[in-house]
């Protein structure tokens, strides 16, 4: 395949039914529209498809694979179905171009990145295909951090040599390398309500105890080593003369070093266990988390051999250390040799300016497919 022999036209018309259903995480009807779509892709090269259902609150995880009998598989190939956008989305807004961009719900991330890996599989030489043991899983709960699909990736993370995600290249067309690690909390507080004014001592403030949190745990926050703390919602009270009896807020928490992580749980753990109210009750629910990957020498010897791939095509390949999780985090932290961002360029993603670079379609599908046959190369 050659950039020139490229069809936009064709492949837009393949990506239209990818972004035109509304396939929020929440929206499980929608994400299994996208499941029932690349079954159908996948059975259609002859391979087998198992549905995998984790819960009724997200759609269904897909594995396709070529060799359903393997032990180990060569190649993990990740790429999500679901999106951040609610169900309504669709009527106000679906896939349009221009002459430079698509634009859409999802467009970047990652339906694109969908297809791409799609298309470069059923690109490959026959020779290749057959040597590769090859398994692709598309999961329902990406943007949630995989809460519900986690362990069934990682389960087959453990069974492959290396795992590539084709989450967005950067707008610069970087690719990813490392990705922070991430934890999301709900925390909400119980106190007892009373008059401000005429009985306050008889009264319990749970937005107190939240201030008690907020200022203590702003303290972990360290930019020089990437640990933030972000307490991004706050909710409490219902009127200036009541002591509040309830307040919650969403803390979000980012980390290079997993061990960070891990002492701040302690001090979690010990703010709820020891408040600073005598009666207060404090409720703690982890709504997300995914460890901190960064790259090992099994990733190296991969990122080396991408950077050759994108050589011998003209690409100069670039990498970037990035902020936001995918499940790349869960397979890197395995220790299993990760590579994120080899989908198509593109940017303002979880937007209503999310857009995916037309003239980079193309020749990344072409370097994925180029990846892919340099690794087996390595396999002989």
């Amino acid at each position: 395949m050659s950039e020139d022999n490229f069809n936009i036209d064709q492949y837009l018309e393949e990506l239209k039914p990818l972004i035109n259903v509304d396939c929020g995480t929440f929206t499980p009807e929608g994400v299994s529209q996208i499941a029932d779509i690349m079954t159908e892709k996948y059975k259609g090269l002859g391979w087998q498809v198992s549905r995998h259902h984790f819960d009724e609150k997200v759609g269904p995880g897909l594995l396709a694979t070529n060799k359903p009998e393997s032990e180990v598989y060569d190649i993990m190939l990740v790429g999500h179905m679901d999106t951040v956008f609610p169900e309504g989305t669709i009527a106000e807004w679906s896939l349009t171009t221009d002459e430079t961009n698509a634009y859409g719900p999802g467009v970047a991330d990652m339906k694109s990145g969908l297809l791409n890996i799609f298309k470069a599989i059923n690109l490959l030489p026959e020779d290749v295909a057959d040597r590769l043991s090859i398994a692709v899983c598309m999961n329902p709960d990406e943007e949630i951090g995989s809460i519900y699909s986690g362990e069934w990736l990682k389960g087959i993370a453990k069974k492959s040599r290396c795992v590539l995600v084709a989450e967005a290249a950067r707008a610069d067309g970087s690719l990813v390398k490392a990705r922070k690690g991430l934890a999301a909390y709900k925390v909400e507080f119980k106190g007892k309500a009373a008059h401000a004014g005429n009985e306050p001592e008889k009264g319990i403030s749970s937005i107190t105890e939240m201030a008690h949190w907020i200022t203590t745990l702003n303290r972990e926050t360290n930019f020089e080593t990437g640990t933030t703390l972000n307490f991004g919602v706050v909710k409490g009270g219902t009127a200036a003369n009541v002591v509040p009896d309830y307040a919650s807020t969403d803390l979000d928490i980012r980390f290079w070093n997993n061990d960070d992580y891990t002492r701040l749980e302690q001090i979690i753990a010990n703010l709820q266990e020891n408040p600073s109210l005598p009666g207060i009750e404090i409720t703690l629910t982890r709504e997300a988390h995914k460890p901190a990957f960064t790259p090992n020498e099994g990733s190296e010897k991969l990122m080396a051999l991408i950077e050759k791939s994108g050589e011998d095509m003209g690409i100069n390949i670039t990498w970037q250390a990035v902020g936001g999780g995918s499940d790349a985090n869960l397979t890197g932290a395995l220790g299993i040799p990760t590579v994120d961002g080899l989908g198509p360029i593109g940017g303002a993603m979880h937007s209503r300016n999310e857009f995916l670079v037309l003239n980079s379609i193309g020749p990344r599908l072409q370097l994925l497919r180029n990846v892919m046959i340099n690794i087996a190369e390595t396999t002989r």
